[in-house]
């Protein structure tokens, strides 16, 4: 059975953390704020992924207020829905992403984003998909308060 799940996250701007998107560091002035790494794409991407195979979200795995949870890196979070995935004998056929935000570029960063995140679901890199757009300086997004990611996951369950 073919399933499509969808996923969103969002994280404000904050000073003195990296700010990390799709596994990797991009130089920014500043961070995204929150209990793991903040990686809004890979956040998104692993809801989008839970969805498809009608599992509860990240938070389920990983919840905001455990100890073990701090500053880990989000890639082992798709770890996770990739075993999971496989737990149940899914094959994960693609995913597809929107980052939405005034700055950074993306599109410079965006064939090393799709390389991480595509080893970390057991993927080629031509199954990941990043795009990247403004708000148009409207809302919290436009006055480059935050950043939000959206994604699809498409995966094939016995």
């Amino acid at each position: 059975m073919i399933r499509t799940g969808q996923g969103y996250d969002v994280h404000q701007f904050t000073e003195g953390r990296p700010l990390i998107l799709g596994g990797i560091t991009i130089l920014h002035d500043r961070g995204l704020a929150g209990h793991s790494d903040a990686d809004v794409l890979s956040h998104a991407i692993a809801d989008a992924l839970l969805g498809a195979l009608g599992l509860p979200d990240i938070g389920h795995y990983f919840p905001p207020g455990d100890p073990a949870c701090k500053d880990i890196n989000s890639l082992l979070i798709l770890n996770k829905a990739r075993d999971l995935a496989h737990e149940r004998g899914a094959t994960i056929h693609n995913v597809d992403s929107t980052i939405i935000a005034e700055a950074p570029k993306i599109l410079p960063h965006a064939n090393a984003m799709k390389d991480k995140i595509a080893k970390a679901l057991s993927l080629a890199p031509n199954q990941v998909g990043i795009k990247a757009t403004t708000n148009e300086t409207m809302g919290f997004l436009g006055r480059r308060e935050g950043m939000a990611a959206m994604a699809i996951a498409t995966v094939d369950l016995p």
